[in-house]
């Protein structure tokens, strides 16, 4: 069954139009490597897709470059010349702005102003003072931020400074809730306090010195104080 002929236009569907692209791209450049290997010919194809890809397809046996160069010759026409007419222009351009911008900054520093008038010169002044200020506010910028800076560490500082008043307020009003293990309660520690003078046992660390240990046949790190 023969083939439907196929209407040359544009393919309305993105899908579609890539499909299309990269099929037809593949039997071209297919044909191109037949026509380099049965024919012995140098082929080049450049191909820019509607999403802006670039393809190429060049025979192995030569470069782009080449091939272009053997075109130039061919047909008796410069390729590169335009094109390097425009390099040597933007060059210019180039250097006129390099070599004015070096004028300025000598200028500024003081240099190269005997060719000025005076007009030129109170411009030049402008300029500076202009630089000046610009320089002198972001520095203030930057000096105001670091004194925000240094305002939240303060207030930081301050916080905690606050935080630990109140901690030590706290444990001046209740001097022996930290010595009290959790393991006991309160009135088990300060025992005997209907017999006699009171007397509060503790547990000290071997590190605390100036207490008095009871004997009770082995040694025992119990230190008692007697209470008013």
């Amino acid at each position: 069954m023969a083939r439907g002929k196929i209407q040359i236009k544009r393919i309305e569907n993105q899908t579609n139009r890539q499909v299309t692209y990269s099929k037809r791209r593949n039997g071209l450049f297919k044909k191109a490597n037949e026509l380099t290997v049965l024919c012995d010919a140098k082929v080049s194809i450049i191909m820019i897709s509607s999403t802006g890809k670039l393809h190429e397809f060049i025979s192995p046996a030569i470069t782009t470059k080449q091939l272009f160069d053997q075109y130039q010759k061919t047909v008796g026409v410069d390729l590169w010349n335009s094109h390097y007419e425009k390099m040597q222009e933007q060059l210019r351009k180039l250097k006129d702005v390099n070599r004015n911008l070096r004028r300025e900054i000598r200028q500024r520093m003081g240099e190269s102003l005997n060719d000025l008038n005076y007009e030129q010169l109170e411009e030049l002044m402008e300029n500076v003072d202009n630089s000046l200020n610009l320089i002198r506010e972001r520095k203030y910028k930057v000096i105001g931020n670091q004194i925000e800076t240094f305002k939240k560490k303060v207030r930081n500082v301050e916080e905690i400074h606050r935080n630990l008043l109140l901690e030590f307020d706290a444990r001046q009003e209740d001097p022996y809730g930290g010595l009290v293990e959790q393991e006991g309660d309160y009135n088990t520690i300060l025992g005997f306090s209907n017999v006699g003078p009171r007397m509060l046992s503790l547990r000290l660390q071997p590190n605390n010195y100036h207490h008095h240990h009871l004997h009770s046949g082995g040694g025992s790190d119990i230190t008692t104080f007697g209470l008013a």
